[in-house]
């Protein structure tokens, strides 16, 4: 019996619980991968969520761009990684949701590939359009819209973007059909739309603002469902009437699938402990953005309602990224 005893002692030595490896983690740098080039917002995102968790959890976390194939490439590295917490996704919604169902065999799906730890922040759109044309709401586009029809032409900043599909939600909500005018992203669009080349964009607010700002594209609704601090005085979609016209670009955490919970956990917290320093609010808000931080098992939930209304637009797209 004795002997027994000792066999198992040995064997549970071998195989630490993984409570304990949780409460030791992290013990190393840990990788956060953003599929994107450096500069953008979600990578910016990703650098100010980086001081904070290396703050709050002792440990350098090192952000990673790994751009390329509408984010799959990023995405990637992540899910062929260890599932030990040592190398996350800090991404926004296309290459979590839309980027492996316009590729053309698809790589992963999310909630198979991936264990959320928290939402991030969100980011509500907004619709614009060149000042010169003869619409001061959104009520007034539509009967334009209806009116034009394909003479109508809209930039988008991207095949697949939350901005794009925003646009091909808008048609199927209100019965309408326009041109759309693909562009590698919205700066080009929105660059167009405010010289007149193409009559109206869909742009993320933190992008738009100083535009809107300086009066070189006219605002017509915000797609949140409350107004915005920073753009106080343009009303919502949902308060002209629309109240099915509601979307934002998300950045999220995400992990390996099969990740210990313990660890997500970790990482949760640590991220609304974060959430609640002045400075990094202050960060994130500057970006026109809200500070929004979920449980992993809420995360999933959002994640899942997000991809009911948007996974359907995608397939019918029938595209690929660049």
């Amino acid at each position: 019996m004795k002997k027994i005893m000792l066999l198992l002692v040995a064997i549970c030595a071998l195989f630490p619980p993984v409570h304990a490896q949780a409460q030791s983690w992290p013990t190393r740098p840990v990788r956060l991968i953003v599929p994107y080039p450096a500069g953008g917002n979600a990578d910016i995102i990703a650098r100010i969520v980086a001081n904070a968790l290396q703050t709050e959890l002792h440990q350098a976390f090192v952000v990673e761009n790994k751009g390329g194939a509408g984010g799959i490439v990023g995405a990637m590295a992540v899910t062929q990684a260890a599932s030990d917490g040592y190398t996350l996704l800090l991404s926004a919604n296309g290459p979590i949701l839309f980027a492996p169902e316009l590729a053309p065999q698809r790589p992963y799906e999310w909630d198979k590939a991936f264990a959320p730890v928290s939402l991030v922040s969100v980011t509500p759109l907004v619709v614009v359009v060149n000042p010169n044309l003869p619409i001061q709401d959104f009520k007034q586009f539509v009967d334009f819209a209806r009116k034009e029809g394909d003479k109508l032409t809209f930039a988008a900043g991207g095949l697949g973007t939350i901005n794009h599909l925003f646009s091909e939600y808008m048609q199927s909500k209100l019965n309408l059909k326009w041109t759309t005018v693909q562009y590698k992203g919205t700066a080009p669009a929105m660059m167009d739309v405010m010289g007149g080349q193409v009559q109206f964009s869909i742009d993320q607010v933190s992008s738009a603002a100083p535009f809107i700002g300086q009066g070189a594209v006219r605002a017509l609704g915000v797609t949140s469902e409350q107004r915005l601090a920073v753009l106080p005085k343009i009303p919502t979609l949902v308060e002209q009437g629309y109240p099915d016209l509601v979307g934002n670009t998300f950045t999220a955490m995400m992990a390996p699938a099969s990740t210990p919970a313990d660890v997500l956990a970790k990482l949760h917290a640590a991220l609304v402990e974060a959430g609640q320093d002045p400075k990094f609010r202050e960060d994130i808000e500057r970006l026109g953005a809200e500070v929004t931080t979920m449980t992993p098992q809420d995360s999933r939930i959002f994640l899942e309602r997000e991809s009911a209304v948007w996974t359907p637009i995608v397939r019918r797209l029938n595209a690929t990224p660049n």
